[in-house]
């Protein structure tokens, strides 16, 4: 939902082509108020409604969508989108505006989007104009032009400090009760833990229970209404050096979770820890599936590079790489575990490709990681889940402090969407890594550097 306080004031907002390209159901997402679209939008759509990639179906759609609501005539004055929502209309471009002129010297489809913005401040004065961009120097330039421009915040979290961590520290328990989760199997009904902190538990949250050298760690199911010890695991050779990477070993191992996002700064095991989870189980499922994406989600500018398909494609897929020769080195030269992982690339039990290659495609018990998630929008989210069959586990690992799409920020991208709208889903679980273990000096770097 767009922000609406403007004193009561009527309000026009006007889109930039990458919020439809964002999500191509933006119209409903603007209350009462009335939309715009410069004719140069339009323009630019048309580039792209050719194609399989994510933005391709969103141009596509967009386009549909408005031409169903316009009807054979589009007026100036604009069509009712429906009940409880304003109206869309289409604005043609004019003479450039004295001081866009004096602002700038190209003409660009940004500055003839600004061009329509100002126009339309000019005539309509009693009306509020507000540029609506993911494009932070659009945004920019309209403020020093005097337009308000605004970020499309329909599928922001709230912010990132309230976001899900998928673990709470209580500190001095009762002694006896730690003490029980040894003595009694591992598993305490809830009420058995009223009165230590613990409020609103979610299905699967973690809980790291402590007082002073005494401690466990403990997972809330759902389902039971109960709190399980969560046990030091070890998956393929990989053990978990500290208690976020035993919660997160504990979910991409049970069968029951058919969801994990795993989020952390680099270097604190999110990929490793994934892939040694998915190898450890590997009898559960027809295929391992390693994706990430191509950023754009595409294989655009791939046709720069030199080489065949397998060549260009290797600079992204080299850090899955670097996280299975991990896993390879805790077993000797002989041993058959290491052996396994070469065979299982070699039968195709275990695949390494691009995430676009993983779009339309319909998988059935397949274990399927996505690292460097926090590049995906909302949409591509949900697309990746949708493909999901039966006995299918998929698997988001990012870090969404460090985010290389040009339109995404910590709150926007998909991974902050996903965690925000799964918290307490039975068959979901998340996991926020914090302590770095790639080595001291990764350490050090991310610390001070």
């Amino acid at each position: 939902m767009m922000d609406s306080k403007s004193g009561g004031r009527p309000k026009l907002f006007l889109l930039d082509t990458n919020v439809i390209l964002h999500d191509s159901n933006c119209l409903q997402n603007f209350q009462e108020n009335d939309i715009a679209v410069p004719i140069t939008v339009l323009e630019e759509l048309d580039k792209f409604k050719k194609g399989n990639d994510e933005i391709n179906f969103h141009a596509r759609r967009f386009l549909r969508e408005l031409d169903r609501t316009t009807g054979e005539i589009l007026s100036e004055n604009g069509v009712p989108l429906g009940d409880g929502l304003g109206t869309i209309r289409v604005v043609l471009g004019a003479e450039p505006d004295e001081r866009l002129k004096a602002a700038f010297f190209r003409d660009t489809a940004d500055h003839r989007i600004l061009n329509t913005a100002l126009l339309l401040q000019r005539d309509q004065p009693d009306v509020r104009v507000i540029l609506v961009s993911k494009d932070t120097n659009l945004r920019m330039k309209a403020k020093s032009l005097g337009l308000p421009a605004q970020d499309y915040i329909s599928d922001k979290v709230e912010s990132f400090e309230k976001l899900y961590t998928g673990k709470r520290v209580i500190e001095n328990a009762p002694c006896e009760l730690i003490d029980a989760f040894y003595a009694e199997g591992g598993r305490l009904p809830a009420d058995r833990l009223d009165g230590i902190g613990i409020t609103d538990p979610a299905a699967n949250e973690n809980f790291v229970i402590r007082n002073g050298s005494k401690s466990v760690l403990a997972t809330y199911r759902a389902p039971e209404s109960a709190f399980v010890r969560v046990e030091k695991i070890t998956a393929y050779g990989i053990k978990p050096r500290n208690a976020e990477q035993s919660f997160a070993l504990g979910a991409l191992t049970n069968e029951k979770i058919q969801l994990v996002t795993l989020v952390g700064k680099a270097g604190t095991g999110k990929t490793l820890l994934a892939l040694a989870a998915a190898l450890e189980c590997r009898s559960t499922y027809r295929q391992i599936l390693l994706a990430r994406p191509v950023v754009p989600l595409s294989n655009r500018d791939l046709g720069f590079l030199p080489g065949d398909i397998a060549a260009k494609l290797d600079p992204y897929m080299q850090p899955l790489f670097d996280n299975l020769s991990v896993i390879r080195h805790q077993f000797g030269a002989k041993d058959s575990n290491g052996k396994r992982i070469q065979e299982m690339l070699e039968s195709e039990k275990l695949v390494i490709t691009p995430l676009a290659y993983i779009r339309g495609r319909s998988l059935q018990r397949a274990f399927l990681i996505v690292d460097e998630a926090q590049n995906l929008t909302p949409h591509e989210v949900k697309t990746i889940i949708t493909r999901a069959g039966e006995g299918t586990k998929v698997i988001f690992t990012g870090d969404i402090q460090q985010i290389d799409h040009p339109y995404l920020d910590s709150l926007s991208n998909g991974m902050s969407y996903l965690i925000n709208r799964m918290v307490g889903q039975p068959i979901y679980a998340h996991i926020t890594l914090e302590k770095g273990e790639r080595s001291a000096l990764a350490d050090l770097a991310t610390e001070l550097l």
